[in-house]
């Protein structure tokens, strides 16, 4: 019966931090199938309706002032990889609705659908209360998040570096575990793991938000089919960048029990 409860409040916590994400992606399937707004593009709707729930959860004190400006840092981040990855030069998605909310070929909907991964980062981080065994240190972290976001830019122009980027992840961050307090008892797991398991959700949710039409890769064009796995690397290491962002706010803290 332990194990019973764990599992449930494990799926219940868990969907409590995905609230952001969840509540904005609902809206994007949502108004895929239903719009009734002829006056007023989706894509500002859906801006508007992002901008609503992240005033909500700090009105209501979901999130922390200071988690509210890292998720914002991270938003702000996002949104210039966004306006690169978009330009004319490069091309690599393409958003196809219009909108007065955007800047250049990007709607300002996109930051927030960044927004909704460092929210559940930092809310999942609180809510689990985290610890950590042989976390590395904060000057190597910050370096591999810089130069992770780096190659997002430069891998257009030289050597496409990631493979060697997760080579780096697994050496600073492959020996870490993380301790997790879902009920009473301190449960643990190896962070690469962790953060690889959420890195497959969020390319999954990236299925639904391109098969909802909110933005497309020159290969969907012709035709919706599912984005190509090899993405969940990109996700994987993306998200890094917002976990270390996270960390400035929610200093990992370690573990100091036995083996939980």
């Amino acid at each position: 019966m332990l194990y019973l409860r764990e599992f449930f409040l494990f799926g219940l916590k868990q969907a409590w931090a995905c609230l952001f994400g969840g509540l904005l992606l609902g809206a994007i399937l949502l108004t895929q199938f239903w719009y009734p707004f002829p006056n007023l593009s989706r894509y500002d709707f859906l801006f508007l309706t992002a901008v609503a729930i992240q005033l909500a959860l700090i009105l209501l004190r979901l999130e922390t002032p200071r988690e509210v400006a890292v998720i914002l840092l991270f938003h702000l981040v996002a949104t210039g990889l966004e306006l690169f990855k978009t330009s004319n030069a490069i091309q690599a998605w393409q958003y196809p609705g219009d909108g007065f909310f955007k800047i250049g070929h990007v709607p300002l909907l996109a930051g927030f659908m960044y927004s909704a991964v460092g929210s559940y980062i930092a809310r999942i981080w609180r809510i689990f209360d985290f610890r950590f065994s042989r976390y590395p240190p904060l000057w190597g972290t910050l370096l591999l998040a810089v130069l992770i976001y780096v190659n997002f830019f430069s891998h257009h122009y030289v050597w496409d570096i990631r493979w060697l980027l997760l080579l780096g992840v697994l050496v600073l961050y492959g020996r870490v575990w993380v301790y997790y307090r879902i009920d009473r008892v301190y449960r643990r797991m190896p962070l690469v793991l962790g953060l690889g398991l959420v890195a497959l959700f969020i390319w999954l949710a990236e299925n639904i938000a391109t098969f909802a039409n909110i933005w497309l890769y020159p290969s969907q064009r012709a035709g919706w089919h599912p984005v190509a796995p090899a993405k969940i690397l990109a996700w994987f290491l993306l998200m890094l960048v917002s976990f270390v962002l996270v960390s400035l706010v929610h200093r990992p803290r370690r573990w100091q029990g036995g083996e939980g």
